[in-house]
């Protein structure tokens, strides 16, 4: 029922007196809108019956409050970052806010006594989702999410990867420059 909801929203953080991180704080409020949402939905559903489906639901009804310029593909501004007019296209919520929701969302569930395996925001719809709308945002803004790749660690001068084994592979780094006028 919606009243475990409400119950299970009321515990803070491990129940600590010191205030909740920012992200804490945001998980709870993103917890209390998905319940309220829940509670008005009709028929109203318990947590229990919620499925990836309720999910998908919410985040295109939360697409209303977004702030996000979504181009469509008719319009003489899509796929430019930086439109230099207004046009009359919507206003979205952006990927990474969404993503970010739904991160907090799915550790709120499992917080609050649900399992992983039965997580509506783990549920492969709400991945395929949100892959499909960062795909249509980049095309659209002309902007790319491509994952930020680590740096490989650099080689240093000399060091050949000819696979010879040298005893110590870490070498210290090389000592500052020397001082000019010497």
């Amino acid at each position: 029922s919606s009243s475990s909801i409400t119950s299970s929203l009321s515990v803070a953080s491990g129940g600590t007196p010191q205030s909740p991180s920012r992200y804490e704080a945001q998980k709870r409020r993103d917890w209390n809108t998905f319940g309220q949402y829940l509670r008005n939905h009709r028929p109203p559903l318990s947590l229990a019956q919620c499925s990836g489906a309720h999910v998908l639901e919410f985040l295109r009804y939360l697409d209303q409050f977004g702030k996000t310029k979504v181009h469509a593909s008719a319009c003489p501004f899509f796929g430019h970052p930086s439109p230099p007019a207004p046009c009359p296209c919507p206003l979205r919520q952006a990927w990474g806010s969404l993503d970010a929701l739904v991160g907090r969302l799915r550790a709120a569930y499992e917080e609050n006594g649900g399992s992983p395996e039965s997580n509506p925001f783990a549920a492969r719809a709400v991945r395929l989702y949100l892959r499909e709308v960062r795909e249509h945002q980049a095309r659209a803004r002309g902007v790319s999410y491509e994952k930020k790749k680590r740096k490989k660690p650099q080689q240093l001068a000399g060091d050949s990867s000819s696979g010879s084994f040298h005893g110590n592979q870490h070498q210290p780094p090389p000592g500052p420059p020397p001082a000019a006028g010497c």
